[in-house]
């Protein structure tokens, strides 16, 4: 069907975003003879596009490259029969069922039952090092990469308990980590603010924003600005890591699904079910405390499930 006409499609499964979540929940939800349609949004293949070595991903003992995986995840989906596509959800309407989602503002697709999962997005900088260096040692996610510097400098930008919590976890593989801290104090909880103090390889840069993250190919240092003194203050690391928070990419959804505070969706404990019935989340835009690519994988084959149940309860299938 020409995606740019007018005329509603009627689907029994939408998947709106890839990414582990999206392509699993596609092969779960097509090998269950649900017929999903799966569009791929604004980054095919998620977060994962933008990382280079993935070693934490089971099955791939050699690791394997992030966008070569989630081709492989796409081509595994394909081969049961999803019908994975270009286009980016712009509007739902979530007001009774069957659930309206438009494609790229023109293309109105009717779901019996919706998977979301639309990830989220890192908050950066905004240097034009950082971006130019993302992946050759600059990186998000101290769990996924953090083992690339094991015996390395490394910094890292952030003042909040994930900041803390990845500044920890950074400070036993690593010789020494060097935390930049904007203001003259952090965000996080008292008990990781204690853990980071009393860490003897962390040192703490208070009153501190990163001026510029150094290298041509890849990281070598980290020039460091003190907002007091107006100095600047060089430091050799491998690694700089991003820690200031993420986004999850759900604000189509907010008239309709609750979220926190900051947008992460809502689900019952233990499901991928949101609030609306017939409408399930999975991956990132929904797990705010692991952001990992294999249990974005696991909520995605739960929300397969889930809405094969909700489908065939309702008598739908």
């Amino acid at each position: 069907m020409d995606n740019n006409t007018t005329t509603p499609e009627k689907v029994h499964v939408l998947i709106i975003g890839s990414g582990p979540a999206g392509y699993t929940a596609a092969i779960y939800a097509a090998r269950a003879n649900m017929k999903p349609v799966l569009y791929q949004g604004i980054q095919p293949g998620g977060q994962l596009t933008i990382t280079t070595e993935v070693e934490n991903y089971p099955g791939y003992p050699e690791g394997i490259q992030g966008p070569e995986m989630m081709v492989d995840f796409e081509k595994q989906a394909k081969r049961m029969g999803a019908d994975i596509r270009w286009g980016i959800a712009t509007k739902v309407d979530f007001s009774e069922q069957p659930y309206k989602v438009w494609i790229d503002d023109e293309h109105l697709i009717i779901a019996d039952a919706i998977i979301i999962c639309t990830g989220a997005s890192a908050k950066w900088l905004g240097l034009e090092s950082e971006q130019r260096l993302n992946g050759f040692g600059v990186s998000a996610c101290a769990v996924c990469d953090g083992f690339f510097f094991r015996g390395k400098d490394v910094a890292i930008v952030g003042a909040g308990d994930t900041a803390a919590e990845e500044a920890l976890y950074l400070s036993k593989l690593c010789t020494s980590v060097h935390m930049i801290v904007r203001r003259d104090a952090m965000r996080a909880s008292k008990v990781m603010q204690d853990r980071v103090l009393n860490a003897p390889n962390i040192k703490v840069y208070w009153n501190s924003v990163t001026d510029e993250v150094l290298g041509d190919h890849k990281v070598h240092g980290v020039r460091i600005k003190n907002t007091e003194t107006n100095t600047t203050e060089e430091v050799a690391v491998s690694g700089f890591f991003v820690a200031i928070g993420h986004k999850p990419n759900s604000d189509i959804f907010k008239p309709w699904v609750d979220m926190d505070e900051t947008g992460y969706i809502n689900t019952i404990p233990g499901t991928t079910k949101t609030n609306v019935e017939g409408v399930f989340a999975a991956g990132d835009v929904q797990d705010k405390n692991y952001r990992q690519a294999v249990t974005a994988a696991g909520s995605g084959c739960m929300a397969a499930l889930d809405a094969e149940r909700y489908i065939t309860a309702k008598g739908l299938a």
